[in-house]
């Protein structure tokens, strides 16, 4: 028998040979399970449903290309290099051999993965548009106690720490924020980058535990990639905006959990913390140095005894994160507006407040902000403090000069990109529906009564007339009835196009159904005045035209596929809860109202 002579076997076609399952792809790499998992992480590989699973539905499949993809990866070798250096330093150990276990754990292999954030985002927008979950995976991970000999390492959760401070001064100081909401699971952030829109959650301030039915090893992995990604675009951002990254920290603020507002101050001066300019002599500059370099010291120690604690997850270092920068890139568009909602007005947070989410929201709005603590820009006692954001009862001293306003308002007026009345969000009364910007009151089919109040308010503010220089009331009024005029004129034009519309399409039907003309004027003439505009259902039933429609959609259902018809139905009965939903809505609004009033009579 020749050589090259092989028996023929079996040829693999269609999905056979397209999809291959888990194990036997962990069998064709030649790595453990966990290896597998890891490295599909990182290379975004997933799972795959073919249409037909030709070796059961209990299975997992992956298509056979990014199987391939995998076997030549250099990442596999890297693994294969820390799975053999874990097993000579277990024998070290073994052997009692102290020398060699301590060496070989001071130099461990490791990898990188810069080369698959290029890999997997060939340009910045397509790693901007898949960033929702990596901003949710960091901050979750921020909020995450920082404790030694816990399954998270305390570097890990300082790393994500300061990975979502830098997130957020880049999105306070370029006033990229658009939206905000507080929900049971946690705070949600709606920003604009770069013309896309990126969403993310962060949890409630909360001390957070951590359970045991969570596989932290498959979240460590995706914090792992995401980490680098993060690390990638806010270098790019920062650049983008022409400031240094990584940004130098004062350590005298990051020891009093301040980290962010140090970071503002270093880059709205450009300084260097602890090297102030001055234009005195150069023995003035060395006094000056040597007094910076013992308060740095002295800062460098304070941080040192705080490194196994858990500092305030706050954005407020990055306040003034390069405004003069930033300014002339900004004077249009949406970002001009939130620049401007807080301009001018001076706040006051309370320790009892969200103090980390309102120290990012009213920066970004172009606000300015303090709180109760050390390290704070100014004291409470500031008379040009315009809002003091309160949420107990009782206040120690109330100054007549400052409104005192819960914490929904803030979140309320930046939804709305409105200062909204005050007199709802007064501390002690219960606050308005604190309503989604997320939700489209009008796709929904309902709208909630608060939302129209707010709706009222913005048209008002947009269609505000101010008098111009030199002109008084009466020239005021006549601008405002020329413009009320216009207004009414082109809602005429408006009306009878959409007339004109309505008929064109009512006749255009009427000539696809075969109806001719004068058998319509000859129903039209039949039919009383009194009886012509009667909507009944006994008119709709005798109306050959509605009949005819009724017929042909029966007609078209009928002719209609198995797989459209089950989409129909499922439109149709998508409907119908949509409908179940309002009335629900609407019956608890009536119920509310009805328990208001009655408390009102019996009080």
């Amino acid at each position: 028998m020749p050589k090259h002579y092989r028996p023929a076997g079996k040829k693999k076609e269609g999905n056979a040979a397209k999809y291959i399952t888990r194990t036997k792809a962990v069998s064709y790499l030649q790595i453990s399970l966990a290896v597998f998992r890891k490295l599909c992480i990182l290379k975004g590989v997933f799972p795959r449903e073919p249409k037909k699973k030709v070796e059961g539905n209990h299975k997992t499949y992956y298509h056979m290309k990014d199987i391939a993809f995998l076997l030549h990866d250099p990442l596999i070798e890297k693994f294969r290099e820390m799975r053999v250096h874990r097993k000579k330093v277990k024998k070290a150990f073994a052997k009692k051999n102290k020398d060699l276990a301590d060496r070989l754990l001071n130099r461990p292999p490791s990898y990188k993965l810069d080369r698959l954030i290029i890999e997997r985002y060939p340009t910045f927008i397509d790693a901007l548009r898949d960033l929702d979950d990596c901003l949710t995976m960091v901050h979750l991970f921020a909020a995450l106690p920082a404790v030694e000999g816990e399954r998270v390492q305390v570097q890990r959760i300082h790393n994500c720490r300061r990975l979502s401070h830098e997130w957020q001064a880049y999105i306070s100081r370029t006033n990229s924020l658009r939206k905000t909401f507080i929900s049971v699971k946690g705070i949600y952030y709606q920003a604009e980058v770069q013309g896309q829109k990126i969403t993310w959650l962060t949890p409630h301030a909360l001390q957070q535990v951590l359970t045991d039915d969570v596989d932290f090893n498959v979240m460590l992995t995706f914090l792992e990639f995401y980490e680098t990604l993060l690390g990638f675009i806010n270098f790019k951002l920062y650049h983008s905006i022409n400031v240094n990254y990584p940004p130098i920290l004062d350590p005298r603020l990051e020891a009093l959990s301040a980290e962010l507002y140090a970071l503002s101050r270093y880059m709205s001066t450009g300084r260097l913390p602890g090297n102030p300019d001055s234009n005195g002599s150069t023995e003035d500059k060395e006094t000056e140095n040597n007094e910076d370099n013992s308060k740095t010291d002295e800062s460098e120690l304070r941080l040192a005894q705080l490194q196994h604690q858990l500092p305030a997850n706050e954005p407020g270092a990055l306040m003034h994160l390069v405004e003069e920068s930033v300014a002339d890139d900004i004077e249009d568009g949406p970002a001009k507006d939130s620049r401007n909602l807080f301009r001018g007005l001076k706040f006051y947070l309370s320790r009892e407040v969200p103090r980390e989410s309102l120290l990012f929201i009213i920066p970004a709005f172009g606000g300015t902000v303090s709180w109760e603590g050390q390290g704070a820009p100014f004291e409470e006692t500031d008379e040009e403090i315009t809002h003091q954001i309160v949420d107990r009862p009782t206040q120690s001293h109330v100054f007549l000069s400052r409104e005192y306003v819960q914490p929904q308002w803030i979140f309320d007026c930046v939804n709305a990109l409105l200062i909204l009345p005050t007199e709802g969000y007064i501390v002690g009364r219960v606050p308005p529906p604190h309503l989604s910007p997320f939700v489209d009151n009008d796709e929904e089919g309902y709208v909630p009564e608060y939302a129209e109040t707010i709706k009222r308010l913005q048209d008002a503010a947009k269609s505000k007339v101010l008098p111009l220089p030199g002109l008084g009331d009466e020239a005021q009024e006549n601008s405002m009835v020329d413009t009320r005029s216009e207004y009414n004129e082109v809602a005429e034009k408006k009306r009878k196009l959409d007339m004109l519309e309505k008929q064109y399409h009512e006749e255009l039907k009427m000539e696809i159904e075969g109806t001719t003309f004068s058998n319509i004027s000859n129903k039209k003439a039949d039919i009383p005045d009194d009886v012509e505009g009667d909507d009944s259902e006994e008119a709709k039933e005798d109306d050959p035209i509605k009949q005819a429609a009724d017929d042909a959609e029966e007609i078209s259902k009928s002719l209609m596929s198995n797989r459209k018809r089950g989409l129909l139905k499922a439109m149709e009965i998508g409907k119908e809860r949509k409908k179940s939903k309002i009335e629900t809505l609407k019956q608890r609004k009536k119920k509310a109202e009805s328990s208001a009033s009655a408390k009102k009579r019996s009080s």
